[in-house]
């Protein structure tokens, strides 16, 4: 598949969503680099795993020159999402990923209401519902193992992590 046959909004919704991608594996980057418990390291291997698939996918439908010239803020915002928690221990990230993977589930679903009201490009949007599934399952996944409801401060810090992910979005759409 290839953009000359994509609306201009979904060309933008793609570079958000290749740019999360690379983020969400540097988040998984920035866990392992400070993460000790091995159940929480093997966590982020799997997930960051599943997020470099979502990443070829989304490079083989948009070209290089469709993604976004701020990756590297995104890649060092991904880094420090993921390293900052794992300094605070295991609820903190599993706080974390389910945050993010929240808003990457209101935002995946957000394309393919738009997709099924255009009713364009059906194995597009089979896609992108199946990586929206892996990103449910990951938040799932983290909210099972939290433990406990957030504290204030964890609270606050996921608060920020989903207001980082709504700037990344609107800014990567455009850039």
């Amino acid at each position: 598949m290839n953009t000359p046959d994509m609306p201009a909004w979904l060309i933008g919704e793609l570079r958000s969503d290749h740019a999360g991608e690379t983020g969400a594996i540097m988040i998984y980057r920035g866990i392992l680099a400070f993460a000790r418990d091995p159940a929480l390291r093997d966590f982020a291997r799997r997930h960051m795993e599943t997020e470099a698939g979502h990443l070829r996918i989304l490079e083989d439908l948009l070209p290089p020159a469709q993604h976004s010239r701020l990756l590297p803020i995104w890649r060092i915002a991904g880094w420090l999402t993921g390293a900052i928690p794992a300094l605070f221990g295991t609820r903190a990230v599993y706080a974390t990923i389910d945050a993010v993977e929240s808003f990457v589930d209101h935002h995946y679903q957000q394309q393919l209401d738009r997709l099924d009201a255009e009713r364009i490009l059906p194995e597009l949007r089979a896609t992108l519902a199946r990586c929206q599934e892996d990103e449910v399952h990951h938040r799932d996944e983290a909210r099972g193992l939290a433990g406990a409801p957030p504290g204030l401060a964890l609270r606050a810090w996921t608060a920020l992590v989903d207001g980082g992910s709504r700037a990344a979005v609107l800014a990567a759409r455009r850039v």
